[in-house]
């Protein structure tokens, strides 16, 4: 049974092959339908603007506008869009950044194809989703070594 609605996707990656693929891997959720494509944070402001996707795939490496500074300015303009990162790159900065700018998630492009979908149904419920690999990092800095889960309360500090 076909759902009422469809999740509207824009992807965005300067990679025609990785678009391509995931074109072809979302084109197969009766939920989705991928409404258009862009190579660069440029493409994705002008195709935002006329097919109002509901989510948008953000790669941030990317010539001419990266993704961080396309994100920033698609959620300036058009809020209700979400934004998930899809890249390869898990430097906390640019995790950071993304997030600062608007993204709703973090994604690894090592994700399986299920996760994605899911990740892609929760962005547009406005529910974040991160990488386990950037969860892990973002939480095991944001607490000193003596604060992290398992270790002796009794070095910590009040800090913690």
């Amino acid at each position: 049974m076909k759902p009422t609605y469809s999740i509207r996707i824009l992807v965005v990656d300067d990679h025609a092959m990785v678009r391509k693929g995931l074109v072809t891997f979302l084109g197969s959720k009766l939920d989705m339908k991928v409404v258009g494509e862009a190579s660069n944070g440029q493409e994705a402001l002008k195709q935002c603007e006329f097919l109002q996707p509901d989510v948008i795939l953000m790669d941030l490496v990317m010539p001419e506008m990266d993704g961080v500074d396309a994100i920033r300015a698609i959620r300036q303009r058009w809020s209700q869009v979400q934004v998930l990162a899809l890249t390869n790159f898990q430097e906390k900065n640019l995790v950071q950044e993304a997030l600062r700018a608007g993204a709703v998630g973090y994604l690894l492009k090592n994700i399986t194809g299920d996760n994605l979908a899911e990740a892609i149904r929760s962005a547009y419920q406005g529910r974040s989703t991160l990488a386990p690999e950037v969860k892990d990092d973002l939480t095991r800095d944001s607490h000193p070594p003596s604060c992290q889960p398992g270790k002796s309360s009794l070095n910590r500090s009040r800090r913690c």
